[in-house]
């Protein structure tokens, strides 16, 4: 056979099995019963005694690193200033929230300080989630070491460089990725056992870094926007809100001077501002401010009647055989 007939089968069949697993995805996607969360709010832990003392965990396994007096303070602040937000503006009165939080110590104990601020009534439910922990920055007993590792990183980019015997925020990307899939399984099958007509509030209680990756994974950040970011303060918290075209953004509840001063750009501030009102079709990923991020230069041409005629020719070789 000649190889371009065979190079047109494979590319028949490449284009076939695309459209078989697009046409899967939209009818899992038609067929899905859950109830999309009104907010998904993004919580770092409180203060706690290795953000006071880094000498603490020389002395201490990371997990088990206790928020300090002010921490539990500013936890129990944090769940009535979150109160305030989910109340003051759900579309309805009987709103609920379900709680996803790290294993850690110091975020297991911000959870209970913000959860005083929710009746049992308002709590559907708690999950302890062992991939939205902190990094593991490996060992931390000699201080100067991991002093020295820490600045290392800082000159070499925050996403790649990995902690000897720990791991990267590329590593903590592929572990949060994971978590996502499995929130959006939660929510497609109800395993929330959430009641459709309440307004649902997801609140994630996790880590400074694994937040930022978090909020890379949801709204597709490059690598290069990610370094832009700057960490979260204790018990700072992101409210990604549902827009009127179906799409979550922070530019619902925060300012554009906020999202600004937390590292995005302009254009990252541009594009929240659009998720918070624009349509979900056509996608944004395609907006010629994103294609140009990856190329020098898209001329307005069309070649597409050269790969035509090629494959025209191709066929009627085919048809002589």
């Amino acid at each position: 056979m000649n190889p371009s007939c065979s190079n047109n089968n494979e590319r028949k069949n490449r284009h076939k099995q695309r459209c078989q697993i697009a046409m899967h995805r939209e009818e899992k996607s038609s067929s899905s019963s859950g109830v999309l969360p009104k907010r998904i709010i993004v919580v770092r832990h409180g203060e706690s005694q290795g953000n006071l003392d880094p000498g603490a965990y020389t002395v201490t396994p990371d997990h088990k690193i206790p928020l300090t007096p002010q921490g539990i303070s500013q936890a129990l602040s944090t769940g009535s200033r979150i109160r305030h937000v989910i109340s003051s503006s759900s579309s309805s009165p009987d709103w609920r929230v379900y709680f996803y939080v790290s294993p850690y110590t110091r975020t297991r104990s911000t959870l209970r300080e913000l959860a005083k601020s929710f009746s049992k009534k308002r709590v559907i439910g708690v999950r302890e989630e062992c991939r939205i922990r902190e990094q593991d920055f490996g060992n931390f007993q000699v201080q100067e070491r991991m002093d020295a590792i820490k600045e290392t990183r800082q000159r070499f980019g925050r996403f790649f460089y990995r902690f000897p015997e720990g791991e990267s925020a590329a590593d903590v990307f592929d572990r949060v990725s994971s978590f996502l899939e499995s929130m959006w399984r939660d929510i497609d099958m109800n395993r929330l056992n959430h009641n459709p007509s309440n307004d649902l509030n997801l609140i994630i209680v996790s880590h400074g870094l694994a937040s930022r990756v978090f909020l890379m994974r949801w709204f597709r950040w490059t690598v290069e926007q990610f370094e832009l970011l700057n960490n979260f303060g204790n018990c700072e918290f992101r409210v990604m809100q549902l827009g009127s075209g179906g799409e979550y953004s922070l530019a619902v509840h925060h300012t554009d001077e906020e999202l600004l001063e937390w590292g995005l750009s302009p254009d990252m501030v541009a594009d929240q501002k659009w998720r918070a009102h624009g349509s979900k079709a056509p996608s944004n990923d395609q907006s010629p401010r994103c294609l140009e991020a990856f190329f020098d230069l898209i001329t307005d041409s069309d070649d597409e009647s050269v790969d035509t005629e090629d494959e025209t020719d191709s066929l009627s070789e085919c048809s002589r055989q």
